[in-house]
C-alpha cells in the first residue's frame, strides 16, 4: 500500500529557491548550430536565469518567477514561443501557453492566439481573471485585449528564418517540422516557501495545420504543478507527450511511489520514447532540486538556485 507524501510544510529541512528553465529539444548538435546561433540561444537563457532568479532571491512567488522567466524567452528570436514562433502551413502564428501554481493547481492556457506578445501572460490573466482553465483563437485574442494584455502585429513574430523553413517543408515530402527542432520554452520553480509553479510556451511545429494544438497549453501534459509532487515543463513531439500525460504522470510517480524526481522523470521519458516520441523535461520539486531529462541530441537548458552559480548547457555531452 503507497501513501502520498506530505505537504511542503511538514518536511523538516528548510527549502532553497531554484528555477530551472527549457527553450526546446530535438535535433541540437554542434554540427546544426552555427556559432552565432549557440551564442545567441546561451545568452537568451542567462537573460531568463537571471530575469526569475531576481524574483526567488527577493523572496518572490515562484509562480512570478516563471512568468518572468517565460517572458524573456518568449522575445527572443532564438526559440520558437512568441517572437521567432514557427509558422503554420498557410504562414502565420499561432501560439500556445499554459501557467500552473502548485500552491492550489490553479491554471490558465491560450491556444491558437495571434495578437498577445507574451502568451504566458495571458495564460496568467486566464487563471486570474477567468472562470476558465484554457481559452482558444479569437475568444483567447479577444480577452487578451479586454484585460489590456500588450498585443503585437505579425512583423514582431515572425522572423525571415521561419518563412524559410516553411518554404523548405513545403518543398520536401516531409511536411511535419522538416527541422526535427522542438523549440518550446519553459520553466519550473521552487520558491523560498518550498511553493512550485510552471510555465510554457510554444509555436507549436512548422507547417501544422488545421487548429493543431500541442501538449504546452494542456495541464497535465506539457505543463502541470502540484506542491504535494513537483513541477514540470516539457518540450519535444507533442502528440506522444500528450498521449503520456506526461506532466501529470511524473507527479503521479513522485506523489504515489515516491519515486525521485530523477527516477520518475527518466521512467516516463523512456514511455514517450516507447510510443515513439522524443523530447524532454524539466522538474523540480518542493525541495528545490532541480532535474531535466531528455531523449535527443540536445535541449536548451539552464539552471540557477539559492548559492548556486547560473549554468546554461545545449548539448546532450554537456553537464
Amino acid at each position: 500500500m503507497t501513501t502520498e507524501h506530505p505537504p511542503r510544510s511538514t518536511l523538516t529541512h528548510p527549502p532553497r529557491w531554484t528555477l530551472v528553465i527549457h527553450g526546446g529539444a530535438g535535433i541540437i548538435n554542434r554540427g546544426v548550430l552555427t556559432p552565432e546561433q549557440d551564442a545567441g540561444a546561451r545568452a537568451g537563457l542567462s537573460r531568463a536565469l537571471a530575469a526569475g532568479a531576481a524574483v526567488l532571491a527577493s523572496g518572490g512567488a515562484a509562480v512570478d518567477a516563471v512568468e518572468a522567466a517565460v517572458r524573456v524567452l518568449e522575445d527572443d528570436a532564438h526559440f520558437n514561443s512568441a517572437r521567432g514562433a514557427v509558422l503554420t502551413f498557410e504562414g502565420r502564428v499561432e501560439l500556445d501557453a499554459a501557467i500552473m501554481d502548485g500552491r492550489d493547481r490553479s491554471a490558465g492556457a491560450v491556444a491558437g492566439v495571434s495578437h498577445a506578445r507574451n502568451p504566458v501572460s495571458l495564460a496568467r490573466a486566464v487563471k486570474d481573471h477567468s472562470p476558465h482553465v484554457l481559452l482558444t483563437g479569437a475568444g483567447a485574442d479577444t480577452f487578451a485585449r479586454e484585460q489590456g494584455v500588450e498585443q503585437a502585429d505579425e512583423d514582431w513574430f515572425v522572423i525571415p528564418e521561419r518563412r524559410a523553413q516553411l518554404a523548405a517543408m513545403k518543398a520536401s515530402e516531409d511536411w511535419f517540422d522538416v527541422d526535427m527542432k522542438y523549440g518550446t520554452v519553459g520553466a519550473v520553480a521552487c520558491d523560498v516557501d518550498g511553493h512550485v509553479a510552471v510555465a510554457t510556451s510554444t509555436g507549436g511545429v512548422t507547417g501544422k495545420r488545421w487548429g493543431r494544438v500541442g501538449d504546452s497549453p494542456l495541464i497535465g501534459a506539457g505543463t502541470y504543478a502540484d506542491d504535494r509532487a513537483c513541477a514540470v515543463s516539457a518540450t519535444g513531439s507533442g502528440e506522444y507527450f500528450i498521449r503520456e500525460s506526461v506532466g501529470h504522470e511524473i507527479g503521479a510517480r513522485v506523489r504515489m511511489l515516491g519515486e525521485p524526481l530523477q527516477v520518475a522523470a527518466d521512467a516516463v521519458m523512456a514511455g514517450v520514447k516507447a510510443l515513439g516520441g522524443s523530447g524532454g523535461v524539466i522538474v523540480t520539486g518542493p525541495d528545490g532540486q532541480p532535474v531535466w531529462s531528455f531523449t535527443t541530441q540536445g535541449m536548451y537548458r539552464g539552471q540557477v538556485s539559492a548559492g548556486v552559480e547560473a549554468k546554461v548547457a545545449i548539448y546532450a555531452d554537456e553537464g
